[in-house]
């Protein structure tokens, strides 16, 4: 149940009762009214712009309209007072019953409580890591496959048709000089002494294997074919070991993906050149000359050359864009409308794409070709991944042992465990940079969102255990029957408010594609309890178990096990198992 929804609902009530007397216009457009907590939580439980919104639709004054509305909504019996504040806001103050009512929805619910039906089973593709299949990830793609494995999973709980996606980068240069890295291993394997890795290749030793097995497929014979066939020989062998690879990575992390598409298939089916001939159908293809970008000096050897253009101008972007190089190859560009075209035949109008840092500045280009292409009917979301800053006390990490040059995911998922890595990729918004520092994150502490989550979910379930010894057997349905009427106290109240307000957080992080908003509310929940925890050894008639008041404990029993429920069902969209015992 969203409380807030369903408080919305009653405003609504108010205001249809208007319309009949017509104070309000009939047809008056309800879409912009909100209610939402107040900024400061003085100002009472709810606050509603109701008033200002439909100022437009009515004779009165903004504030003259809030008190209408509010004259009406007094005669609810669980709003306990009304105020208007500012230019018309109004803002209510909420029984004690209404937040002790809610206990016997959460333990009804379970760990489904706050799911929703707001995406009504619309289609969604969410892309996420798509890492060139070259060589181990790293930990920034950790982060982008956490937030999109976390995306996929909050809009699931938001009753959306997900489809998780991972577009496969193996056409052009960099799977050419993947391929040329495999035969100098394979020389290695065969003995030769190969020195140094040439620059411009790939240098770490995850590719030892790769050579061992074009040795033991070929031998030396392959080495005695003409370069090009070499090549696809290399490509045939490494790349899928690539993906293999890539893929135990991802599921050392529990991350996994329902779509698999290949730049390349793209390219030999023949859907690069579709996509360029609707573009041209549509009168948005040129040939023309790019300028070098503004404020930037050109490269000494640029001269202006013709180039096939897509019109991104037309459609938000900051100039056209090429689509083949003059010497007739293709540009990243072009395979990429493609990839977003085929998304769209399959049926998806809503398209979120989570990037790395260093693809911002494709975002607009990438959003024109998809209107574009789409003919207006497809949208895309692009998340980008800041990066992430791997310390030890303090000091950067900067090197690997087994890529050489960067910290592979599989290090940091080894060392600290997935659970910790994928909490920790979603306390920061996915475009904020994000330090991960090794020691901190496994510290025992307040400090440790991780460790100060999960604490209070082994808390509750230590809670439990002791009130069964006592008690005898607790179930979840003895619990919803307590006398909730008991849980008067304000720090009592104020667990039972931020319980109740999961369900919103859960569709506003759904409707805005932001996960990260449910690791933030995680951390707000547990601070909640940890409070009424301490306050409970200070004082006596706040402990969770009185042993000569039953009611009273299975009262709070209940609080806490619907605190638990919710801290659970956050850490599922996070992809994160809720502790038990803490060890």
């Amino acid at each position: 149940m969203n409380i807030f929804a369903d408080f919305r609902t009653r405003i609504e009530n108010s205001i249809h009762e208007l319309i009949n007397q017509g104070v309000i216009e009939d047809g008056a457009d309800l879409s912009r009214i909100s209610v939402e907590p107040p900024r400061e939580e003085s100002h009472g439980d709810m606050a509603t712009n109701a008033a200002m919104v439909l100022g437009k639709f009515s004779e009165l004054q903004p504030r003259d309209l809030a008190s209408k509305i509010a004259e009406l909504l007094s005669e609810d019996e669980e709003i306990a007072s009304i105020d208007i504040a500012g230019p018309g806001f109004i803002n209510l103050s909420l029984a004690p019953s209404v937040w002790q009512g809610q206990v016997a929805h959460v333990l009804k619910a379970g760990t489904g409580f706050g799911n929703s039906d707001i995406g009504a089973d619309k289609k969604v593709n969410v892309e996420y890591v798509s890492a060139n299949p070259t060589g181990p990830m790293h930990v920034g793609h950790a982060r982008g496959a956490v937030v999109g494995d976390a995306l996929a999973r909050l809009l699931e709980r938001a009753n959306y048709k997900v489809t998780r996606e991972y577009y496969i980068n193996d056409a052009g240069s960099q799977i050419d000089a993947l391929a040329r890295s495999a035969l100098i291993r394979m020389r290695e394997a065969l003995g030769e002494d190969i020195g140094d890795i040439p620059e411009g290749l790939y240098p770490g030793d995850y590719l030892v294997g790769v050579g061992q097995a074009l040795a033991e497929e070929y031998g030396a014979s392959l080495l005695e074919k003409p370069e090009a066939e070499q090549i696809v020989a290399a490509k045939s062998m490494s790349l899928p070991m690539m993906m293999e690879m890539i893929r135990d990575d991802l599921d050392a992390l529990g991350v996994r993906h329902d779509v698999f598409l290949s730049e390349q298939s793209l390219h030999d089916s023949g859907a690069v050149d579709n996509s360029l001939n609707r573009l041209d159908e549509m009168g948005l293809i040129y040939e023309g000359v790019l300028e070098p970008p503004k404020g930037k000096a050109p490269p000494p050897d640029w001269e202006p050359s013709p180039q096939t253009l897509f019109k991104s101008s037309e459609f938000g972007d900051d100039s056209d864009r090429a689509l083949k190089k003059s010497d007739g190859s293709w540009t990243y560009f072009a395979p990429d409308i493609a990839c977003h075209l085929d998304k769209f035949e399959r049926g998806y109008t809503q398209m979120i794409d989570v990037w790395g840092a260093d693809h911002a500045g494709y975002i607009k280009r990438m959003k024109s070709a998809v209107t574009a292409v789409t003919a207006e009917a497809g949208n895309l979301d692009v998340k980008i991944c800041q990066m992430v800053k791997l310390m030890r006390n303090g000091e950067p990490v900067k090197m690997s042992k087994r890529a050489g040059q960067f910290i592979t995911l599989r290090e940091v998922v080894d060392e600290v465990g997935k659970d910790v890595v994928r909490f920790m990729m979603l306390t920061r918004k996915n475009d904020a940079p994000l330090e991960f520092d090794f020691m901190k994150v496994q510290e025992q502490s307040r400090d440790n969102p991780v460790f100060y989550v999960q604490y209070a979910h082994a808390r509750i379930c230590s809670v439990i255990r002791n009130a069964s010894e006592i008690f005898g057997a607790i179930n979840d349905e003895d619990l919803a029957n307590a006398d909730m009427s008991v849980l008067a106290d304000p720090a009592e109240i104020s667990l039972l408010k931020t319980i109740s307000a999961f369900p919103r957080v859960l569709e506003s992080a759904a409707v805005n594609h932001e996960p990260h908003r449910i690791a933030f509310y995680l951390q707000d929940l547990a601070s909640t309890f940890h409070s009424l925890w301490n306050l409970g050894k200070e004082r006596s008639d706040l402990k969770f178990i009185i042993e000569d008041k039953k009611n009273v404990t299975m009262a709070r029993v209940s609080m806490i096990r619907c605190c638990a429920f919710v801290i659970a069902s956050g850490l599922d969209i996070m992809g994160v198992r809720p502790e038990e015992e803490m060890r």
